[in-house]
């Protein structure tokens, strides 16, 4: 995803990740921990969701439609902030 985007297509963009989320579904998950759709760039980590318990984000279909290789976006930031950390 570009860095430069509108503010609506941003909005968008995150309504139709959210839409697809199956955070909620996810043993990592903690009850209250909102917004979810951790992968997309402008919501990575959640600083309610402190132990990891399993993660479903590769079964997620959202990780399917947006070709996505990372996981735990909740406790590891959005895909965008786990590349850069890669690249590191």
């Amino acid at each position: 995803m570009p860095d430069k985007i509108s503010p609506k297509k941003v909005e968008k963009k995150k309504k139709e990740i959210i839409d697809l989320c199956i955070c909620r579904q996810c043993p990592t998950y903690v009850e209250g921990a909102e917004p979810t759709g951790y992968c997309f760039p402008y919501v990575g980590k959640n600083e309610k969701i402190k132990k990891e318990q399993g993660c479903i984000c590769p079964t997620c279909p959202v990780t399917e439609k947006m070709g996505f290789k990372n996981a735990y976006y909740c406790t590891k930031g959005s895909e965008k902030e786990q590349l850069e950390t890669d690249s590191d």
